[in-house]
C-alpha cells in the first residue's frame, strides 16, 4: 500500500492544502510533502493526527476494498416529488445529491404552475428547457426562455421558475450549494 499517496488523495478530497493540513496536526508543510512522497514515515501519534484530521479511522485507511463510486444512475435510483396541487414535478437524478457540490433534477411544470419562491442564497442555479417556454423571476426582473434554451443565474434574490406555456414545460435544472 503507498501511505503516502493515500494520505495525498484523502487530503485533496478534503480541500486541503499540505499547510493547512501541517498547521491542523502541528506539522510542516514540508514534513506533510515528505509522508505524500514516501520519503519519511510518520510516528504511529502523528499519523493517527494526521487520519483524525482527514476524518478517516486507521481501519478504513487501511481497508484494501475502495469504495465504489456510483457513476451511472437509473429510474429506480431517482426520487419523485409530485405536488399535484401546485402543478409541479421533481425528479431528483442522483441519489444523495442534495449532500453534493451539484443538485440535478428534471423539473415538469403542468400548464400556467409555477414552481416555489426560494429566498436568496448563494447558490448557483443552471437550467436548460427541454420542452415548453418558462419565465425565471429574480427579484422583480423577469427572464423568458423557450425550449433549446439555457438559463443561468446567481440565487441573489428572491427567485422563481413559472411555466409560461399553454402545454407542460420541462426543465433540466442543477443548483449549487443544495436547496431545492
Amino acid at each position: 500500500m503507498n501511505i503516502g499517496h493515500k494520505i495525498k488523495n484523502l487530503r485533496i478530497q478534503k480541500d486541503l492544502t499540505q499547510e493547512e493540513l501541517g498547521e491542523r496536526t502541528d506539522l510542516s508543510k514540508g514534513y506533510i510533502s515528505q509522508l505524500e512522497r514516501n520519503l519519511s514515515s510518520p510516528s504511529m501519534e502523528t499519523f493517527f493526527s494526521i487520519l483524525e484530521v482527514l476524518g478517516i479511522s486507521p481501519k478504513d485507511f487501511f481497508d484494501e476494498k475502495e469504495q465504489v463510486q456510483q457513476v451511472v444512475y437509473q429510474n429506480e435510483d431517482y426520487t419523485i416529488y409530485s405536488d399535484e396541487e401546485k402543478g409541479y414535478e421533481i425528479k431528483w437524478l442522483v441519489a444523495d445529491s442534495n449532500e453534493q457540490d451539484m443538485e440535478p433534477i428534471l423539473l415538469s411544470l403542468n400548464e400556467k404552475s409555477e414552481y416555489k419562491e426560494f429566498e436568496p442564497s448563494l447558490s448557483d442555479t443552471f437550467a436548460y428547457v427541454l420542452e415548453g417556454s418558462v419565465c425565471v423571476q429574480i427579484g422583480s426582473d423577469k427572464h423568458y426562455a423557450s425550449k433549446g434554451e439555457s438559463i443561468y443565474y446567481h440565487a441573489l434574490k428572491n427567485h422563481q421558475i413559472k411555466n409560461n406555456f399553454n402545454g407542460t414545460s420541462r426543465l433540466l435544472l442543477v443548483a449549487t450549494n443544495s436547496y431545492l
